[in-house]
């Protein structure tokens, strides 16, 4: 009985783990904003 927990929540950490990796790396948000400030100091 204690090794089905476990494996639950063994498969649970890892579903999480690599949910939040391909969130992380996969669906990163566009940068809407192109300038870093007022004057033009060439960072975009």
């Amino acid at each position: 009985m204690n090794t089905i927990i476990q494996n639950i929540l063994v498969f649970t950490a890892v579903i999480l783990a690599l949910g939040f990796l391909v969130k992380k790396f996969f669906f990163k948000k566009a940068k809407t904003k192109k300038s870093c400030g007022t004057d033009d100091c060439g960072c975009d």
